[in-house]
């Protein structure tokens, strides 16, 4: 059957939650002066942030924690391993980087043209993300993209994120779209692929990392762009 809807994941798919993520921590960092009050150099924590935040959201993804889990540990967690034990510190930090990320709305390279493109080419566009509902809307509406997407679903929605069959259901269920007739663009592995495929959709990996399993017959793209050799 003739692809008709694309769901799309949002975070480092399309919206380039890294770099807003670095760019909004370290805007942060300055203004507290951490590295004058505790000498620590900002790549430093930045790259230890990367591997706490990482590590928990594979652990709400699981469902092994909540994100009121993540919420208190991400930063308290980072600065904890700086010998730096300060609840209100990390705190003031969680919140600030919620709300200012949102100034930061840089797009994955490709990603205004690709949307362009498949819009001409009049396929249904969809989100499915695993971040917080409270926030995926605010990212598709101040980076421009929203006009784009018939639907946008995020996992607090739902209850349950990706991998989970579930939140596919409730996606396709919005928007009147089969399993046979659509195809899940993401880039994690186990969220987007593995989940896409044990629910019996097709998936594009944007594989950014070179995390790619080498399972035969998958579709496998570097570069937005790329989505042109299958759409």
């Amino acid at each position: 059957m003739k692809i008709q809807h694309i769901f799309f994941d949002l975070d480092n798919t399309l919206w380039d939650h890294r770099k807003n993520a670095y760019l909004t921590i370290k805007s942060l960092f300055e203004k507290e002066e951490i590295s004058l009050k505790y000498t620590i150099d900002f790549e430093e924590f930045h790259t230890v942030y990367h591997e706490i935040n990482e590590s928990l959201w594979e652990k709400i993804r699981d469902g092994v924690i909540d994100k009121e889990y993540l919420r208190k540990h991400r930063f308290y967690d980072t600065f904890s391993r700086f010998n730096v034990n300060d609840e209100e510190l990390a705190m003031y930090f969680e919140e600030h980087f919620l709300d200012k990320i949102l100034n930061h709305n840089e797009l994955v390279e490709g990603a205004d043209y690709i949307l362009e493109y498949l819009k001409a080419k009049n396929y249904t566009l969809h989100i499915i993300s695993n971040g917080f509902k409270e926030v995926t809307e605010r990212k598709c509406i101040l980076s421009g993209i929203d006009k784009y997407f018939q639907t946008i679903t995020s996992a607090d929605t739902v209850g349950v994120r990706k991998p989970r069959p579930e939140i596919f259901e409730y996606s396709l269920s919005l928007s009147d779209a089969t399993k046979e007739n659509s195809i899940l663009i993401g880039d994690d592995w186990v969220a987007d692929v593995v989940g896409a495929q044990n629910f019996g959709m097709d998936v594009i990996f944007f594989d950014v990392f070179n995390e790619n399993k080498g399972v035969e017959e998958l579709k496998v793209i570097k570069h937005l762009l790329q989505i042109k050799d299958y759409l």
